[in-house]
């Protein structure tokens, strides 16, 4: 694996959630519709930060997305499940990038980037992330 491969195992990802298809998420050609990799990539970016056994984000504050890169690489098929996989590939200030894969079966079908930054919700601007954040963030680290 190299910096700009992603692991192709989800059990180098720390964090993972399964989601179910829905007919609805097909387009004209039979596949997922791309915008539905987003959705899905949202649903675990979503149970990532705000699991509610961790506290994240500190009061006060709340995570925005400020960057999201995805990358296709094979269809995805109604019916079935599609595993979310989530770890953090790097830490910053006020800051943490989230590498993420998507998985029908045994085959990794999309990857996805995410730079999340923590705001204050008085000011709107970029704050530091916390200890306890950071802790977290470094646990939940992508097994490469």
């Amino acid at each position: 694996m190299t910096a700009a491969e992603p692991p192709r195992s989800p059990s180098a990802y720390p964090h993972q959630i399964t989601e179910r298809l829905r007919f609805g998420d097909t387009d004209m050609q039979g596949h997922v519709n791309n915008a539905v990799f987003a959705t899905l990539f949202e649903s675990g970016r979503v149970a990532f930060l705000y699991d509610p056994e961790h506290g994240l984000p500190p009061e006060g504050t709340q995570f925005v997305i400020a960057e999201l890169t995805v990358r296709f690489e094979r269809e995805l098929m109604f019916p079935g499940d599609v595993l979310v996989a989530s770890g953090v590939s790097r830490i910053g200030n006020t800051s943490m990038t989230l590498g993420q894969a998507l998985f029908a079966g045994d085959q990794r079908v999309a990857t996805a980037h995410s730079v999340i930054v923590l705001t204050d919700l008085k000011t709107r601007k970029s704050t530091p992330l916390p200890d306890a954040a950071r802790a977290r963030f470094e646990a939940l680290a992508i097994d490469a």
